[in-house]
């Protein structure tokens, strides 16, 4: 009965996320400068990232959350690497444990939230190489045993995108581990001047002229019958801080 339960807890994200046995997946660590200390938690962070995290599937980013209630906090994210690839430590594993805690950890609050995402580049669109700057990142918490129709959801507004926004670089990303806090789906949309966020809002009208009269009204009812809720919030990279740089090659997320 016991493990019963717990499948039923797993279900929602178990559904969405099942398949290869080896697929890319992005480690996302949320870090918090104490305050006062943030000359040093930068500089320790910049130094770790390009000793330790600058190429391959331990590669890192930083972002700087600019909105929403993590406004201020940092993204530390690798990947994508998979999961049989996180069996091998990094190495030297203890200069790079041992840095870690003696240039990072004395300067920042206890670490937030860790999280490990499945890229679904089915689901996604990477039609040419881009250079990271910002992200809006569109996360949705969805209800027990409505995981089926939340990626059902997605497949509509990829249609959408595929169809009005062909060349608009975006992700779609699962959280691989159940938990309370609303974190289970996430859409990304990666774009450069900030003059892309007052862009006029034609959804509505969009969704309707692809998916026919009347689609819309429809598809706000699917979404309340799978969705708990959602949430956005603005990222920044910080190339002075990240191990990677700006360069994402399409042919890498295909």
């Amino acid at each position: 009965m016991k493990n019963l339960i717990f499948l039923l807890f797993l279900l929602p994200v178990m559904v969405i996320s099942q398949g290869s046995t080896d697929y890319p997946v992005f480690t996302n660590l949320q870090l918090t400068p104490l305050p006062g200390k943030i000359v040093q938690f930068e500089q320790g962070l910049a130094e770790h990232n390009k000793k330790f995290h600058a190429d391959g599937g331990n590669g890192a980013r930083v972002y700087w959350v600019s909105s929403g209630k993590n406004a201020g906090r940092y993204m530390w994210v690798m990947g994508p690497t998979t999961w049989s690839a996180m069996d091998t430590p990094i190495q030297p594993e203890k200069e790079h444990n041992d840095h870690w805690n003696q240039k990072i950890a004395p300067f920042a609050e206890t670490v937030g939230r860790v999280d490990y995402w499945r890229f679904h580049p089915e689901y996604s669109n990477f039609p040419a190489d881009f250079d990271i700057d910002n992200l809006l990142v569109f996360v949705m918490d969805i209800k027990p045993f409505k995981g089926m129709q939340a990626i059902e959801i997605v497949k509509k507004v990829q249609k959408l995108y595929m169809e009005k926004y062909p060349d608009e670089p975006y992700g779609v990303y699962v959280n691989e581990l159940s938990n309370l806090e609303g974190q289970d789906l996430a859409w990304v949309d990666f774009f450069g001047n900030m003059n892309y966020m007052s862009r006029p809002d034609t959804f509505p009208q969009d969704f309707e002229a692809v998916h026919g009269e009347g689609s819309f009204m429809k598809f706000l009812k699917e979404v309340e019958d799978s969705v708990e809720g959602t949430h956005e919030e603005l990222w920044v990279y910080r190339p002075d801080l990240s191990g990677l740089g700006p360069k994402v090659s399409a042919a890498s997320r295909q």
